[in-house]
């Protein structure tokens, strides 16, 4: 039944990953320390960093075969987070496990505001990498990553926008392209935990399995469900509020 739990959890999150560009990596951490059990806020950070970032490379590969990656855009920002992932990682292991899942509720909020609010549909299809947009891509890649590697979260609510700032590419160049960028930022940030023991690879494994297994199925329905995207986002979102409040009113107890 435990194994059965982790699966179904990862499978929500790599089924968020892949039919809307992110919103359920989120849910990880909550996910895992509410639902699978798992007691150390920081030992649930780099456990779900592990698991996103492989459900991220697995989706990846999915929208790599439809077209829809930018690679010298994605490689651009994903270089400059990868720097930032590390040095939020850092800090964030250094941060009480209680006092962290404050924040992280806080963030949760910030990243259900940031799902209702409506994605631009316009674009440049054509877009290519020139020094203007490489200086952007690396300014905002650097934030995105500190950002995604202290919450240990996959930050697509932060990298798909932030893509389309810095590039000007359409929101599903920015979805496929984003992917490479929370699959760095979370194996990096995996990778600074388990150099301090603190994630659980059993548990990684399962939810890995079931994330990739709800990735390819939301990838597969990402152009089929194309206009009700919207609807979607909204459900996530309230979802993502629901949780925070549990978090922070569980937290604050415990505090």
């Amino acid at each position: 039944m435990h194994s059965l739990l982790t699966l179904l959890c990862g499978s929500l999150v790599g089924f968020s990953l892949g039919l809307i560009g992110g919103g359920g990596s989120i849910l990880a951490v909550p996910l895992l320390i509410y639902v699978v059990g798992i007691r150390n806020p920081h030992v649930a950070i780099g456990t779900s960093a592990l698991a996103v970032g492989v459900n991220a490379l697995a989706n990846l590969h999915g929208h790599w075969r439809r077209g829809n990656v930018k690679w010298a855009c994605a490689a651009t920002f994903a270089g400059a987070g990868v720097v930032g992932a590390f040095a939020g990682s850092s800090i964030g292991k250094l941060v009480d496990g209680q006092k962290l899942l404050i924040l992280f509720a806080m963030v949760m909020l910030a990243v259900g505001v940031a799902m209702l609010r409506p994605r631009a549909s316009g674009g440049d299809p054509e877009v290519r990498l020139n020094s203007r947009i490489a200086v952007r891509l690396l300014v905002v890649g650097f934030v995105a990553g500190a950002i995604s590697g202290f919450f240990g979260i996959g930050g697509g609510f932060l990298i798909v926008p932030g893509i389309m700032l810095g590039s000007g590419m359409t929101v599903l160049n920015a979805i496929g392209s984003s992917l490479l960028s929370v699959a760095a930022f979370g194996l990096t940030t995996a990778a600074n935990y388990a150099r301090s023991g603190l994630i659980d690879w059993r548990i990684a494994f399962e939810f890995v399995g079931g994330g990739v297994l709800g990735g390819l199925i939301g990838v597969g329905l990402a152009t089929r469900l194309g206009s009700h995207k919207r609807t979607l986002s909204v459900l996530f979102a309230v979802v993502i509020f629901a949780v925070a409040v549990y978090m922070l009113v569980r937290s604050l107890r415990g505090a």
